[in-house]
C-alpha cells in the first residue's frame, strides 16, 4: 500500500516538474515575442531620410514665383515616382519639412511623416495651403545657422540620411556676421547633406525660355557654368553624395524639384548615377 502512495507521489512529482518547465518554455516564449513586437516598434520610428526643403521667397520671388515653387512641390510629391522613392527604402518612409527665407527663415511645415501615398497627398495638400510668405533680402546663411540650431537637433525619429535642398535665384547678399561656408561646413561635420537648386533667370540678349533646353555645347571643355550655380557649387553644396541642379527659370522649378526629390530620398544612388542625373537639364527639355 505504501508503494502505491510512493508511486503516486512520484507521478505527481514529475507532474508538477513538467508543469513549470512549460510554464517556463511559455514565459519565455512570450518574452522573445513582446522583445520581437518592441524592435518592430522601434524599428518603426525610423525613416530613410530627413529631408528640410529651403525655398527662397525674398524680393525677387514675386507672387506668380512664389505660386509656381509651391506648386511644384506640391506636384512633386504627389509624383508617383517620387512616391515610390519614398516607400521603397528599408523603412518605408521620410520626414519633411519645409522652410521658407528671405531676411529670417520661417518653418512652415514642421516635421512630416511621410511613409504613404496618402501621406504624400497630405503633405501636398499643406504644401498648397500655406500663406503667402515675403521679404527683402537673401539671407541665406541666416537661414543654414536656424537650420543647424533649431530644425536638425529636433528631428523626430533616427534618420538614416540628413538632407537640406536649398533652391533661390540669388547669392546670399546679407552681411551675415559668419561665412557661409563655415555655417554649411559645420552641418556637414553634423552628418546633413547640402544640395542646391538655383533657379538660374539669366538676362540681356542670352535669355532663354524657362525649361528650354541649354544652348550650351555638350563638350564639357566647351561649358559655360551659369555664375550662380558656380556660386552654389562653391558656397551652398557640401556633405558625401552633395549635388547642384539647376531650375532653367521659375517655369522649370517644378521638373527640378520632383528630380532631385527622387535623388535625394533614394535609398541607393550610386555617384555617377547621381551626377549623371543632375547634368540632363542642361541638355534636355523636361
Amino acid at each position: 500500500m505504501s508503494g502505491m502512495r510512493q508511486d503516486a507521489g512520484c507521478r505527481a512529482a514529475t507532474w508538477h516538474r513538467a508543469l513549470r518547465r512549460e510554464l517556463l518554455l511559455g514565459l519565455v516564449a512570450l518574452v522573445g515575442t513582446l522583445a520581437g513586437t518592441l524592435g518592430a516598434a522601434a524599428g518603426s520610428d525610423e525613416v530613410d531620410t530627413a529631408l528640410i526643403v529651403a525655398i527662397d521667397v525674398s524680393n525677387s520671388v514675386d507672387d506668380q514665383r512664389y505660386k509656381l515653387q509651391m506648386e511644384g512641390i506640391a506636384q512633386a510629391l504627389e509624383d508617383p515616382g517620387v512616391i515610390q522613392a519614398i516607400v521603397g527604402g528599408a523603412k518605408g518612409g521620410i520626414l519633411f519639412s519645409l522652410v521658407t527665407w528671405s531676411d529670417k527663415p520661417t518653418v512652415n511645415l514642421p516635421w512630416t511623416l511621410i511613409a504613404s501615398e496618402a501621406d504624400a497627398k497630405a503633405a501636398a495638400h499643406k504644401v498648397r495651403a500655406l500663406p503667402r510668405q515675403g521679404g527683402e533680402f537673401t539671407c541665406m546663411t541666416r537661414m543654414m545657422r536656424v537650420v543647424s540650431d533649431k530644425i536638425v537637433p529636433q528631428i523626430p525619429s533616427k534618420a538614416t540620411k540628413v538632407v537640406l535642398d536649398i533652391s533661390g535665384d540669388g547669392p546670399d547678399n546679407c552681411n551675415s556676421d559668419e561665412p557661409i561656408g563655415e555655417v554649411r561646413d559645420e552641418l556637414v561635420k553634423y552628418g546633413v547633406t547640402v544640395n542646391g537648386l538655383p533657379i538660374l533667370t539669366p538676362e540681356g540678349p542670352e535669355m532663354v525660355t524657362p525649361g528650354a533646353p541649354s544652348t550650351q555645347s555638350y563638350l564639357p571643355a566647351q561649358q559655360k557654368v551659369h555664375p550662380l550655380e558656380q556660386w552654389f557649387r562653391d558656397h551652398v553644396k557640401g556633405g558625401p553624395g552633395s549635388f547642384v541642379l539647376p531650375a532653367n527659370g521659375y517655369a522649370d522649378f517644378g521638373r527640378a524639384i520632383r528630380q532631385k526629390f527622387v535623388l535625394e530620398v533614394s535609398e541607393t544612388q550610386s555617384r555617377a548615377r547621381r551626377d549623371f542625373a543632375a547634368e540632363l537639364p542642361r541638355f534636355f527639355t523636361p
